[in-house]
């Protein structure tokens, strides 16, 4: 299968806060998904 977006362990922190801890996520070629947060 063919991926448009593959990420595996993702970290995000803002000063002290991590707001993030290890994000994994594959979007298929083709697929439409939307990410809501603040």
């Amino acid at each position: 299968m063919s991926f448009a977006l593959e990420a595996d362990g993702l970290v995000k922190t803002y000063g002290a806060v991590r707001a993030l801890d290890g994000l994994s996520l594959r979007i298929p070629a083709g697929g439409v998904f939307g990410v809501l947060g603040p």
